[in-house]
């Protein structure tokens, strides 16, 4: 959330890089976009994009140690969900390189298709890295305007 956005709602919150605050991470977007009344395969989408640029941070930023994981959320006018994922982890050595679908430095259990994924299932997609000082991922969605429920 680079620039001043005037948002209807925001919020921010850090953890650790424990494997186990994917799924937390996962939850506190789905409570926090419900206000917005996504349909199903919109949240499964945001929720996707938000777990696998988590899971980047758990294990590229932080191979070797537990660090900081910040995850800020916005609501802006016209229905658009911003996210922001930021690590200060080692950061990204080739920013192309680790765009490109099946590239992985995870080990082969890794698909290398997280980046492809994130980018996929969202409007805006960025992502900024300096190597050796962490990445940040932003994101957004425009989610389709349906009837108020009162």
């Amino acid at each position: 959330m680079r620039k001043k956005t005037n948002y209807i709602n925001q919020m921010t919150v850090e953890f650790p890089s424990n494997s186990a605050n994917e799924g937390f991470a996962r939850a506190v977007i789905a409570c926090f976009c419900a206000q917005m009344d996504p349909t199903l395969d919109e949240l499964g989408d945001i929720k996707t994009a938000v777990s696998e640029a988590v899971t980047n941070c758990i294990v590229h930023a932080y191979p070797n140690e537990i660090g900081s994981i910040v995850m800020k959320a916005g609501i802006i006018e016209g229905n658009v969900l911003e996210i922001v994922i930021r690590d200060k982890g080692c950061g990204i050595l080739d920013i192309q390189k680790a765009r490109e679908p099946m590239y992985t430095t995870g080990g082969p259990e890794r698909s290398g298709m997280g980046i492809t994924i994130m980018e996929s299932f969202m409007t805006e997609f960025r992502i900024r890295s300096i190597y050796g000082k962490g990445t940040t991922v932003y994101m957004k969605r425009k989610l389709t305007k349906r009837g108020s429920h009162t």
